[in-house]
């Protein structure tokens, strides 16, 4: 007979089923796990050399834990992930309200079945996927909520008097006895509410309106926070962070690598979009967003940067791909660099800006934050443009430094006053037609990348002409839903010609001003 089959507590007795505190049975299936060389946190992915480590440390000692990080660091993935180290099932009397250990029951109700039924008691079984509570902080949270309360209505219909205890309301706490609980952003709870929980931590006592009831509640507490919490909005009491005995910091990606394997895993492109095709350039482009933005003096970086910027980024460039062939009927089509200016609603939502990017506007730092994740991922495919600046900047450049200029044909063609007008819904074939005017161009990519087909071609030639935009070569203007790429000299000149209507919708590289 399978232990889950087991119905009354007799059964429980003669099975040799021996119950453990839940910090014990997560210590126990965690050495496990690490002795059969699992893995604890599936799906986390960049914690495997520092935060996942911590927890383990943290769940071996038995203790309480805190996350601390900025938004979008995983930290209730974390808490989530812990109910796969509980054991599958556990048994509780049936009935319960807060989970009773049939062998150390605790509340009224579940000693008085006992005391009438006796092996006869039955027990129900819980799975590890309902132990789990999680409460978001908000100042709206009373001790009631969390602790419990007197019920008027059930002392009313039981005909019972106030002071008996099965007339109290148990709050989300007890009722997660012997699970996993986590209170998300602890600092936004008011400071006579986490005074509340400091017996729960240390001592198991609870105290509902004058009831001083004796209950060690079983529980594994997880806490999550963000460190600007501590002087934006509110802080954890120091009583009370003193009780958490782990505190565990999260991070954001440290590398691109593992930038690009959280979006990997996280983003959700159905099956009809599964045929668009998403190169390895417009991907690191997209996670290069995200690192620009968390060092960009316009982003508040006390707010940080989410890691759901990049993923909602990545969902909408293959959408914006999607759009334009669905218009022009086209079965299959890549995402272009000019997709991305489909990302930046994506962009907007998920950064926090301090007062002079305010007064830039959220629209112009997200395009920005675009052009400068352009600018620095050109120079790994190919030459840096900066340092061909430099050596004209020395003086008259000299033949020999005239032919090392990769790009001297790409600028030349726009210097004699031809320009390229390309629109963001453009089809696949009339890009690429676009793309072959421009002289040097095809030529440059055919150097450096002679193995690319031509779709791949097309791809890099467009990057081309947005990489040496960003580098201040040549002009790139928005209107509308067309890029428009010039000379940049001419461009600039005729800065101050343009008509009212044009500059309310003109945007121009911050790189042109200079």
């Amino acid at each position: 007979m399978k232990i889950h089959d087991i119905k009354t507590l007799g059964e429980l007795k003669k099975s040799g089923y021996k119950s453990l505190h839940i910090k014990d049975e997560l210590r126990k299936n965690l050495v496990e796990k690490i002795r059969n060389k699992e893995n604890t946190f599936p799906g986390i992915i960049g914690y495997e050399d520092s935060v996942i480590p911590d927890t383990e440390r943290a769940i071996l000692s038995r203790h309480n834990i805190l996350f601390l990080g900025l938004r979008g660091q995983a930290k209730t993935r974390m808490a989530r992930q812990m109910t796969q180290l509980l054991d599958e099932y556990i048994p509780v009397i049936h009935g319960s309200e807060i989970n009773d250990d049939p062998f150390h029951p605790l509340s009224k109700y579940a000693k008085d079945q006992i005391a009438q039924h006796g092996d006869d008691t039955p027990i129900s079984w819980l799975h590890r996927s309902e132990r789990y509570g999680e409460k978001l902080a908000t100042p709206d949270v009373s001790v009631a909520d969390l602790i419990g309360d007197i019920d008027p209505i059930k002392a009313a219909n039981l005909r019972l008097s106030f002071s008996d205890e099965l007339v109290i309301h148990y709050g989300i706490i007890p009722r997660s006895n012997r699970s996993i609980f986590v209170i998300n952003e602890i600092p936004d709870l008011q400071a006579r509410i986490q005074v509340a929980l400091f017996n729960i931590l240390e001592e198991g006592d609870i105290q509902i309106r004058g009831f001083k009831l004796r209950m060690p509640l079983d529980i594994m507490f997880v806490f999550t926070a963000n460190p600007e919490d501590y002087t934006n909005r509110g802080s954890i009491v120091t009583p009370l962070k003193d009780r958490i005995q782990s505190q565990i910091l999260t991070h954001y990606p440290k590398d691109l690598e593992t930038s690009l394997a959280i979006t990997e895993q996280e983003a959700h492109i159905n099956e009809e979009q599964k045929k668009i095709t998403v190169s390895d350039l417009v991907k690191r482009l997209i996670e290069q967003v995200a690192f620009e933005a968390r060092s960009n003096e316009y982003v508040d970086k006390k707010s940080g940067v989410s890691a759901r910027l990049t993923i909602a980024a990545f969902e909408n460039a293959v959408s914006s791909a999607e759009r334009r062939a669905i218009i022009h009927g086209e079965k299959e089509t890549q995402v272009w660099i000019s997709d991305l200016s489909g990302i930046i609603p994506s962009i907007t939502g998920k950064i926090e800006l301090v007062y002079e990017g305010e007064q830039e506007g959220p629209y112009q730092v997200a395009l920005n934050l675009v052009d400068k994740a352009i600018r620095s991922q050109f120079i790994t495919y190919f030459p840096n443009p900066e340092s061909l600046k430099k050596r004209k900047t020395t003086g008259k450049p000299s033949q020999a430094q005239k032919e090392d200029d990769p790009y001297k044909e790409i600028t030349k063609w726009f210097d004699k006053g031809n320009h390229l007008d390309m629109l963001v819904d453009m089809k696949d074939a009339d890009k690429i037609a676009a793309l072959y005017k421009v002289d040097g161009l095809y030529g440059i990519v055919k150097k450096y990348f002679p193995r690319a087909n031509e779709k791949e071609s097309a791809l890099l030639m467009e990057f081309v002409l947005h990489g040496l935009a960003a580098h201040s070569l040549i002009s790139k203007k928005t209107i509308e839903g067309k890029i428009q790429f010039k000379d940049l000299i001419g461009s600039m000149m005729n800065l101050g010609q343009f008509s009212s209507e044009e500059d309310d919708d003109d945007t121009f590289n911050e790189d042109d001003y200079k």
